[in-house]
């Protein structure tokens, strides 16, 4: 529109075209990096479907400002559901579309052991997200609008898992006697220290000898259509997730929903458009959660059907058949989980800097046994989240919400603790919001709905950590004004 035209009184925002070319240039990237990718071996396209689906992810994630730490905190802090919502729709709709996968002969899930591990490494990661503002997968997006704290958020993730996977034995004083006598009878290979350092023998002497399991299989249904869809996805998904929604709408919506629509004594019908009202409350949230479960679900379809293609477990024989074995672990694998996971992968950038720099890191079950250290070109779930990243930032630019927005002192302290927290409480957990909580319960198995305990346990102690800290440093600026 040239200036002349402009009628009077219209503002034109100039940032929005810009936007609208910056999203472009970003997209045109991305779609130049496919062609190299696959012009050097069209099999890297088990690679590529991470980047597209990861940047669908930061699409979604941004369009819905979809983070699960705003979720605790707005019910904790002002008593809001509008995420919490839009979590447990993506929820109900990624149990069906997994489901389908499953049903397909597709799904890559394997459940994970159910133990006390889980609640704690719920409530170090609750707790330390409350404090950086966002969850592994809303860190990311964030970092996609220009937000610097949320850069640091994912350093510190990244690099506090690095080292705690990779504790020597210094930390053997924490270790109880049955964890290093059963680490000592797995007889693992020379080259791992599976009785030197906790986490090693956290893992070989505690989580190895525990069970894991779905709905389905704990009720003999396994492999039949009522397993599939009745046991995995409606009674370890959709019911669990109905009754959360009912629970918001009793104790976070009704009274205001009443009160907004002067009704005195509500009836069924009254109650049943209050229930309506909240999950429709914010389109773009409601949306998001609908995005998320379908592309989460096709996601891992995609994945499956590739891997049955090409005839592998996972990416380590892909690269292994193409050359690439630098970063594979003992049994020549990487971590590829075959769908939407975060905070494993961020794990392996850390690791991969410090080995570089010389820090001997692959003598550990995590990266030596179990998920390797590759080169973080070749890094499909890495990949994934570097689409959150860019698939946000589309968005942002497109929405003229891009900005450069750099963390004040406190802000970045408050961001690499809680990030290091974060890191934490995944390890421990066997995962973060996404991967221990989001992609277990729609895939029928119910230690998800425990880290969701222990995370919203932790956000409530960091809810009231936060404004504990805030009025103390009130009190003292007051004290500093007399």
């Amino acid at each position: 529109m040239t200036e002349e035209n402009v009628l009077p009184g219209t503002v034109v925002d100039s940032r929005a075209g810009s936007g609208r070319i910056s999203a472009a240039i970003i997209l045109g990237l991305v779609a130049l990096g496919s062609i190299v990718a696959l012009s050097i071996d069209t099999r890297f396209v088990y690679l590529l479907v991470y980047v597209w689906f990861g940047t669908a992810y930061g699409l979604l994630l941004q369009y819905g400002r979809f983070c699960m730490a705003s979720a605790v905190r707005d019910l904790f802090a002002v008593g809001v559901p509008r995420m919490a919502v839009g979590m447990l729709i993506a929820v109900a709709l990624y149990s069906l579309m997994a489901a389908g996968v499953q049903s397909a002969g597709f799904s890559t899930f394997a459940p994970h052991p159910l133990g006390w591990h889980i609640v704690i490494g719920g409530l170090i990661f609750g707790f330390g997200m409350v404090f950086t503002g966002g969850c592994a997968s809303g860190s990311l997006y964030k970092a996609g609008e220009g937000n610097v704290g949320s850069m640091l958020v994912i350093v510190a993730i990244s690099f506090s898992q690095a080292a705690f996977v990779a504790m020597g034995d210094w930390s053997d004083r924490f270790v109880p006697a049955a964890w290093t006598e059963a680490a000592e009878a797995t007889g693992m290979p020379e080259e791992l220290s599976v009785t030197n350092g906790w986490f090693d023998q956290f893992i070989s002497g505690y989580i190895w000898n525990l069970n894991g399991t779905t709905v389905a299989a704990s009720l003999g249904m396994e492999d039949s259509a009522a397993g599939i869809y009745f046991a995995n996805s409606f009674l370890s998904a959709v019911l669990p997730s109905l009754l959360l929604l009912v629970v918001l709408y009793l104790f976070f919506y009704r009274r205001s929903y009443l009160r907004r629509n002067k009704i005195d004594r509500a009836g069924l019908g009254d109650n049943a458009r209050g229930m309506w009202a909240m999950i429709t409350s914010s389109k773009n949230t409601a949306l998001a959660g609908i995005g998320l479960g379908i592309f989460a679900g096709l996601q891992m379809w995609t994945t499956g059907a590739l891997r049955e293609h090409y005839n592998i477990f996972g990416f380590g024989e892909l690269l292994e058949s193409m050359g690439y074995e630098s970063g594979l672990s003992l049994q020549g694998t990487v971590f590829d989980p075959g769908y939407w996971y975060i905070t494993t992968q961020e794990a392996q950038w850390g690791g991969w800097l410090l080995n570089k720099l010389g820090v001997e890191n692959m003598d550990n079950i995590f990266f030596g046994l179990e998920n390797g250290l590759p080169n973080p070109l070749l890094n499909a779930p890495g990949f994934m989240s570097i689409g959150i990243i860019l698939g946000a930032a589309v968005m942002a630019h497109m929405r003229s919400e891009f900005k450069w927005k750099m963390p004040s002192l406190e802000t970045a302290v408050f961001a690499l603790v809680g990030g290091t927290l974060m890191g934490i409480g995944a390890r421990i957990g066997m995962g973060c919001n996404i991967g221990a909580f989001f992609a277990t319960v729609t895939n029928g198995d119910l230690s998800g709905w425990v880290f969701l305990a222990g995370m919203i346990g932790g956000g409530y102690l960091g809810v009231k950590g936060f404004n504990a800290w805030l009025e103390w440093r009130a009190s003292r600026e007051g004290d500093f004004a007399l």
